[in-house]
């Protein structure tokens, strides 16, 4: 097996140590945008390629051409996907290709005021973001097709995970508590995002499935919970009116939905890792302190 990620960021990096768990010997290639983190993931045995997204990078063509598998993890730009507008002559010279796997994002459904939905719930985007979301998977859609390969998009919730999450932010003294009535967000811890990568790459999951946790919930609720683990007061709570935002920080609260999550784990036949955000915070903690 050769996987080929297109952005080594966070998600990607867990998915690397879950295919290297499943499958030993596993190849893995991807790319970065800084020389200094490819020079960090090429010694730990990461084939990395500097990739700006703006043009091609010939360096990548050989691994990419030999590769297996092929995960995507780049947001898309005004021009459309950078993998698939840069790199397209390579993908096709990629023979022995077996699998895609695109990550997009729950933001493709827009708002539903807070309602349950699942991957049939119509595409309503409210920003221009989750606009070249959709144009992105239709992008990938068509490709597979006409290669004929299983494609697996994965909608992802909030990210967040070790270095990433509310303690960072409780510590750095950035966490904020703000409160809009109903509101809730998705979140999805990032080893679950690894884990099911992995376990749809090794099936070659075809479909598009949302990756959320199993309880969706205000955000305040998570600040606060956070905080009573770390043993501090937190931060006031503050009316969503009267806070200050920024456009994109505020378009996160335009959209209100729970986005259901069964689909995913029917076709693995897996439960969570961490099926709530108190679970998930609760083995960041444990995890600092191992």
């Amino acid at each position: 097996m050769n996987v080929f990620f297109f952005g080594l960021g966070f998600s990607s990096l867990a998915a690397v140590e879950q295919f290297r768990q499943l499958e030993p010997g596993v190849r893995i290639s991807g790319t970065v945008r800084s020389p200094e983190k490819a020079q960090l993931l090429r010694e730990r045995g990461i084939h990395a390629h500097l990739f700006t997204g703006t043009s091609p990078s010939p360096d990548l063509s050989a691994d990419l051409r030999a590769t297996t598998h092929l995960v995507l993890s780049i947001a898309p730009d005004g021009g459309g996907d950078p993998a698939l507008q840069q790199h397209r002559a390579d993908l096709d010279a990629a023979t022995g290709l077996q699998w895609l796997c695109y990550y997009s994002t729950v933001g493709v459904y827009g708002d539903f005021g807070g309602e349950w939905i699942d991957e049939g719930a119509p595409l309503v985007p409210r920003n221009e973001r989750s606009d070249r979301r959709v144009a992105a998977e239709a992008g990938w859609r068509n490709y597979a097709e006409g290669r004929e390969l299983p494609l697996a998009i994965l909608r992802l919730a909030g990210i967040y995970g070790p270095g990433r999450s509310t303690f960072d932010k409780l510590r750095n003294g950035t966490a904020r508590r703000l409160v809009k009535p109903a509101q809730v967000f998705n979140r999805i811890h990032v080893d679950d995002i690894g884990r099911i990568t992995a376990l749809a790459g090794r099936q070659r999951l075809a479909g598009t499935f949302n990756l959320g946790d199993d309880e969706p919930a205000p955000p305040q609720d998570l600040v606060a919970y956070a905080a009573d683990l770390l043993g501090i007061a937190p931060p006031p709570a503050i009316p969503y009116a009267e806070a200050e935002l920024t456009p994109m920080q505020r378009s996160f609260y335009a959209d209100n939905k729970r986005v259901a999550n069964g689909a995913i784990k029917a076709a693995l036949g897996i439960e969570l890792l961490h099926p709530n955000y108190r679970e998930g915070l609760r083995a960041i903690l444990a995890g600092e302190g191992s």
